[in-house]
């Protein structure tokens, strides 16, 4: 046993258990940068969007069905993670662009959050050019809600996305609950169907406004009885 009275042999002992430690948390930060972990999205059938209830944000709430959203000329419609969020006003100033093309389609643009805090949505409005609703049961960030907690933090693709939006001069507050992804829809009058379904896998994983575009010019204006006589 006189090993044991070796400082070398210590030595190499903590050595080995320092790399050994070092190579886990490598792997692990490795796979944290995979889709490994990432839950995956449930796609929505339109009878599940069509029945989620919504609340207008009025002095007198009014609450419906959503599919008055797009029954007559369908609609895109912005899922807000946490209306605070710089990431999410830099995807809602991004659709609000398209405002302009989507008024010449004839398609609104409106956006659903999960909770109203303080002045967080009237915060937000600046960001976003539609009407905004409550969606109090978080049906839109379903059917199967997707969360994503402190493994975003080492992500790179977070880094690049926090980097991207406070190079375009956005910022935000910690207001809310930011950890139930979030998504954006592009549906089309009656029973036309989703046209595009994007689900948030990661903090600022926004929407490729070209697709909502080209999405919304694919929207068949829904005809009237009279017109079809």
């Amino acid at each position: 046993m006189s090993f044991l009275q070796d400082p070398s042999f210590f030595t190499m002992g903590m050595w080995s258990i320092g790399a050994g430690a070092i190579g886990a948390a490598a792997v692990a930060l490795l796979l944290a940068n995979t889709d490994v972990f990432l839950s995956k999205p449930q796609e929505a059938a339109l009878e599940y969007l069509e029945d989620i209830d919504l609340k207008t944000l009025e002095k007198e709430p009014r609450t419906f069905k959503a599919k008055e959203l797009w029954e007559k000329n369908g609609a895109v419609i912005m899922a807000v993670r946490r209306p605070g969020c710089f990431l999410c006003r830099e995807e809602a100033a991004d659709l609000s662009s398209l405002k302009p093309r989507l008024d010449e389609l004839g398609v609104p643009l409106y956006a659903v959050v999960k909770e109203q805090v303080r002045t967080e949505v009237r915060d937000f409005q600046p960001y976003f050019k539609g009407e905004i609703f409550l969606d109090k049961q978080k049906k839109f960030y379903g059917p199967q809600r997707r969360k994503m907690m402190f493994m975003g933090f080492v992500r790179l693709g977070v880094w690049y996305n926090f980097f991207r939006a406070w190079s375009g001069g956005f910022s935000g507050n910690l207001e809310g609950e930011g950890f139930i992804l979030g998504g954006v829809f592009v549906v089309g009058p009656g029973k036309q169907g989703i046209l595009l379904e994007h689900r948030e896998k990661e903090f600022g994983d926004k929407v490729n406004p070209d697709s909502v575009l080209e999405a919304a010019r694919r929207i068949k204006p829904q005809t009237s009885a009279s017109e079809k006589k």
